[in-house]
């Protein structure tokens, strides 16, 4: 199975859209795990830049934008994409204090470790190419959970 190598297609995949789609490929995706890239960080425009620069804690969302991505290719046949909302994230260190100083891409990694219809909850670690820790920690998805009109 070739999994998404663009912005373009995992956008079909996940609610992220436009400048907020921040992965550019995926990796490797197994049943429990997904691996995926991103340059998104040394963007100037970046949607969640602030006035001091990318700060770490946006690696959340990178992350969970990642488990929405496992999620998607994980999903059964004829089964669409599911609502899900980031309802908490625990054991949260943050590595450094930026993300948009990082040399070279991201590398995300997420990994599913309980869930059922309801929730499910993942380990992320984001590092830099050479393996050095940037954000990790644990997150718990809330799924199936109606957007307001």
């Amino acid at each position: 199975m070739t999994w998404p190598a663009s912005p373009a297609e995992i956008a079909r995949l996940i609610p992220h859209q436009g400048r907020m789609g921040l992965l550019d490929a995926v990796l490797t995706c197994t049943p429990t795990h997904i691996s995926c890239r991103a340059s998104s960080h040394h963007a100037a425009d970046h949607p969640l830049r602030s006035p001091t620069g990318l700060l770490a804690p946006v690696g959340i969302e990178y992350a969970a934008q990642a488990m929405a991505l496992h999620g998607a290719l994980n999903a059964k046949p004829g089964v669409t994409g599911r609502p899900g909302f980031l309802a908490s994230a625990r054991g949260v260190t943050l590595h450094v204090p930026r993300l948009d100083d990082v040399a070279g891409v991201l590398m995300i990694e997420v990994e599913h470790l309980a869930g059922d219809q309801r929730q499910a909850m993942y380990r992320f670690a984001l590092h830099d190419e050479t393996g050095r820790p940037l954000v990790d920690g644990r997150a718990t998805v809330v799924l199936d959970t109606p957007l307001p009109p």
